[in-house]
């Protein structure tokens, strides 16, 4: 059997440089090649090459805020809790069978599809996906869209 000895320590107990040189070879940023980025257009430039290749250049483009709108959505599922809380404060009346809701007037914009839709509902929206639509239809209601938007 082979004798098995305690391994020799590396702990460098006193040692002012511990095994980096003179005391200044480790210290401050010229161990680092500078502080934050510097060097990323010379000595560390491979490195930007490699791992951060987008960092330095422009990328992509900001439309005008003129142009973008705000799109306050809500789902066909939350129009069952709002027809709720509508009814229970006796702020909407049922008419031809459905209940007519303008979302605009609650500040919504746009009705998407998820969830299910158990009341009858004439809905009044500037926007509807597809699907929003089609639930609602087969729930018996329809929709109403007001205007299209000119985004694209």
């Amino acid at each position: 059997m082979v004798v098995r000895r305690k391994k020799k320590s590396r702990y460098m107990r006193g040692y002012r440089n511990q095994g980096y040189g003179s005391i200044g070879q480790h210290r401050k940023s010229g161990s680092r090649g500078g502080r934050g980025a510097a060097g990323f257009h010379k000595h560390m430039w491979s490195w930007i090459v490699k791992y951060y290749p987008d960092w330095f250049g422009k990328h992509g483009f900001r439309r005008p805020l003129s142009i973008v709108q705000e799109v306050r959505e809500i789902n066909v599922g939350e129009l069952n809790e709002l027809v709720k809380a509508l009814k229970s404060e006796g702020k909407i009346r049922r008419v031809e069978g459905m209940y007519s809701i303008d979302l605009t007037a609650f500040g919504f914009n746009k009705l998407l599809g998820r969830g299910r839709i158990s009341e009858k509902v004439k809905v009044r929206v500037y926007e509807a996906s597809e699907t929003a639509v089609a639930k609602v239809r087969e729930a018996g209601g329809e929709v109403i869209i007001l205007r299209e938007t000119k985004e694209g």
